[in-house]
């Protein structure tokens, strides 16, 4: 493999580059972008013995620098994950082109045809830490979105980054598009993260994706516009007419499936008439979790230890599971609404109307009834792949596909008029 990043280059000569080939790749067409996909999905799968040997390196620096198992894992590359990779990024490519669709149109009684339509954001700057995937998954959908990828990892994923993002530009180059149009920066200090944060005129849209550090510091220094990918401590409220079977099972997956990531459920909350029975099986179907519980679990619960309200608070992040006895669905909501990150909320319920209040009350991107909170990914949500899940509310809120990677502009077509 060649590189395309060059180390000699500047910053602020790399975002030169990447918003120059942005404006090639906003006039691209949908059967270039999907070329360019396919490529990059192929050259993925070809290369995959090469990416997981700079990802052992980068594994064993990290393991040497004492990270904690959840940063491992989202550092981690094997076999299955970089064919997940070239699997969403192929994904991508079977998804519509967003770029140039009609959102809305009308026709003025003064005749001005006036139509709103999405166009691409334009050079979409991504600040992540550990995960290589993101590095696949958001070049995969600024291409499609007609945006250019300035990507800026962090120094534990350096080198699995870079190997990616040398194929992703090769193939970039195969469908006669802008190597450019998805560049790395290889400057990993925190100098060069600031300076990243502040390329005003150059990055149209920032997304961070990290933990509380990062987002403070973007908070705390960024010149342009961004989207918080926010915390995720997630609950699940498990009312009195719930199924227990069908509960057990959706509580075991959205703590256990993957603890690491922030769909993972945190703090569960049970309605007191079904405690004594849920908690009794509880600990059977989460026998590796950690359970911290108020008076009512640690005495169903031998092993339970005292919860706290800074458990309440935390995004565990791990096999570490806040667990609440509550009254009713009021308790349930006033505790939401107290320490929710407004990322994933779930209830489990056979009511309706505490299901259309659940949903109607709770203040997060995403609802669930009855369904895990692992559910809430752009690749499950039929997005492809997400650039990153927003707990805010402009522009974008929830997981992110490629509308969200777009904005809209009105063109209005006259024949002459003039306003009186």
């Amino acid at each position: 493999m060649v590189s395309r990043t060059s180390d000699s280059l500047s910053l602020f000569e790399s975002a030169v580059r990447v918003k120059s080939a942005a404006k090639t790749i906003a006039l691209a067409t949908s059967a270039q972008k999907d070329e360019a996909l396919w490529s990059m999905a192929e050259l993925i799968r070809g290369n995959a013995h090469e990416i997981l040997l700079e990802n052992e390196k980068d594994v064993s620096s990290a393991l040497g620098s004492g990270q904690t198992n959840t940063s491992i894992d989202r550092l981690v590359l094997n076999e299955a994950r970089i064919q997940s990779m070239a699997d969403q990024i192929e994904l991508v490519a079977r998804l519509s082109d967003p770029v140039g669709e009609v959102v809305s149109g009308q026709v003025l009684p003064n005749g001005l045809v006036v139509r709103k339509e999405r166009v691409p954001l334009g050079v979409v700057g991504i600040i992540y830490e550990n995960r290589p995937n993101v590095t696949s998954d958001s070049a995969a959908l600024c291409i499609k979105s007609g945006n250019a990828a300035f990507l800026r990892g962090s120094s534990s994923a350096i080198r699995t980054n870079t190997a990616i993002a040398i194929l992703i530009s090769e193939a970039l180059e195969k469908a006669r598009l802008p190597g450019d149009a998805v560049s790395l920066v290889r400057d990993t200090s925190r100098k060069s993260a600031v300076e990243f944060m502040q390329l005003e005129g150059y990055i149209d849209c920032l997304i961070p994706r990290g933990g509380p550090s990062l987002i403070e510091t973007v908070c705390n220094n960024a010149r342009i516009p961004y989207i918080i990918d926010g915390d995720g401590n997630c609950h699940i409220y498990v009312d009195e007419s719930a199924d227990l079977d069908k509960s057990l099972a959706i509580i075991a997956n959205s703590k256990v499936q993957r603890p690491g990531v922030c769909n993972a459920v945190e703090t569960l909350l049970i309605h007191r008439n079904i405690a004594d029975e849920l908690l009794a099986r509880l600990e059977k179907v989460v026998p590796t979790v950690e359970i911290r519980g108020d008076k009512t679990v640690c005495a169903i619960i031998g092993r339970a230890k005292e919860v706290s309200d800074l458990d309440f608070a935390t995004e565990f992040l791990d096999l570490i599971l806040a667990v609440k006895v509550v009254s009713d669905l009021d308790e349930a909501l006033e505790h939401i609404s107290k320490y929710g990150t407004g990322h994933s909320e779930a209830i489990l319920t056979n009511s309706y109307e505490n299901a259309r209040r659940f949903t109607k009350e709770v203040d997060a991107a995403a609802v669930l009834v009855n369904a895990s909170t692992r559910f809430v990914d752009g690749n499950q949500l039929g997005l492809g792949a997400e650039i990153g899940i927003s707990t805010q509310k402009l522009h974008a809120r929830g997981p992110m596909g490629l509308t969200s990677l777009t904005c809209e502009r009105y063109v209005i077509q006259g024949q002459g008029q003039v306003r009186l």
